[in-house]
């Protein structure tokens, strides 16, 4: 079944892409000191968690450990857009103490494009959250999957 070995095939460079991503980023925010305080932290773990359970799923494929990825890539979509708010309130915080005239879109603008924190930088979390529920996508483990039921996606019934 060729679109069996395409989507196995894509499923893997899903993985390995996945795993340098949270590496790559763990890395980063290690690099940053992205540890001051609780809330710095959590990336920091979730990344751990992720690349912990994405190692037992690859060693172990099954459908507990399958779960427990997608339970964790769902967090790390609510962390990214959690840490977007944060990022953005503290930059706002920020630009009104160095100029309290600000308001509406002109503080929106300076807000987005300040350098530290940036504001958009933890939607990488959530970018590979969903890069990890992508290669859980039709997971042979799971029931109901194509390959658990010995169905073909691609035919028509």
């Amino acid at each position: 079944m060729v679109l069996g070995t395409t989507l196995r095939a894509v499923r893997r460079v899903l993985r390995v892409i996945l795993f340098l991503g949270l590496l790559i980023t763990g890395t980063d925010l290690l690099l940053l000191g992205h540890y001051e305080d609780a809330r710095q932290v959590i990336p920091l773990v979730l990344i751990a968690m992720g690349l912990v359970v994405l190692a037992w799923h690859a060693f172990h494929g099954g459908a507990v450990n399958m779960r427990a990825l997608q339970v964790t890539m769902v967090l790390f979509i609510a962390s990214g857009m959690l840490g977007v708010v944060l990022h953005y309130r503290s930059n706002m915080e920020f630009q009104l103490e160095m100029d309290s005239s600000l308001s509406g879109l002109k503080l929106f603008w300076k807000v987005m494009q300040a350098k530290a924190p940036p504001a958009l930088a933890p939607s990488a979390m959530a970018q590979l959250g969903l890069l990890g529920l992508a290669y859980g996508y039709l997971c042979p483990a799971l029931p109901g999957s194509p390959d658990e039921r010995n169905h073909d996606p691609g035919s028509v019934t």
